[in-house]
């Protein structure tokens, strides 16, 4: 072995040393800082594994070891109750699913949560919500271009998050839209998103890697 052959294999060992050194503590890191470390299947008592089959059945498809379930998972007396409010205000509810998922976006702009924002961005707009409402949403601006009934909501929730309060003009506008049943399944859904938001929040749970804008913070 020739002494060039010898110093090149030398420094690449370094080179390697050095990069293992940096990644093992962000590792370590890593792990000391997961909040809900994911289950396994065998790790399941008989009323989570009950729960997990109920939840990979259609329409949710849903992966237990997936936020917000896998934290879910550790109160599975909980769990089924949530998931059955979940179903409810994402399928079951008065509002079609622009409004639906308006309401649910609008939640995770209330809490910059960015996890939420990209699981239900797709969502609204597919649901046909224009995705320029969803651009001023991004940057903490009153959207514009609003039709009437999104328009409505928008104020609804706006209120409540800002002024912990509903002007008269507000909750009106909001019952001849919606019928007061709307009115309820608005507030059924915030009120669970605001629940998967923390529960998001205190989990830390990273949004996916993919093609939605990341909401930016909310100007102070």
């Amino acid at each position: 072995m020739t002494y060039l052959v010898r110093l090149a294999l030398a420094v690449i060992l370094a080179v390697t040393l050095v990069a293992i050194g940096l990644v093992l503590p962000q590792l370590a890191a890593a792990q000391q800082s997961a909040r809900f470390p994911p289950l396994s299947v065998d790790q399941l008592s008989p009323e989570q594994k009950k729960w997990v089959e109920g939840i990979a059945a259609p329409p949710r498809n849903a992966k237990f070891t997936n936020p917000p379930y896998n934290t879910y998972l550790r109160s599975p007396e909980l769990a089924p109750r949530l998931s059955a409010l979940s179903d409810y205000v994402r399928w079951n509810s008065s509002l079609p699913p622009r409004l639906s998922e308006f309401a649910i976006l609008l939640t995770a702009r209330q809490w910059t949560q960015q996890y939420e924002w990209h699981a239900h961005y797709p969502l609204a707009v597919k649901g046909g919500l224009d995705p320029k409402i969803l651009a001023d949403l991004i940057v903490g601006k009153r959207p514009e271009g609003m039709k009437d009934d999104e328009t409505a909501l928008y104020n609804f929730v706006t209120e409540i998050y800002r002024d912990r309060n509903v002007s008269d003009p507000t909750f009106q506008a909001a019952v001849e839209k919606f019928g007061e049943r709307g009115v309820m399944d608005i507030i059924a859904i915030i009120g669970y998103y605001d629940l998967v938001s923390m529960t998001l929040i205190a989990s830390q749970a990273a949004p996916p890697k993919d093609d939605v804008p990341m909401l930016q913070p909310l100007p102070k």
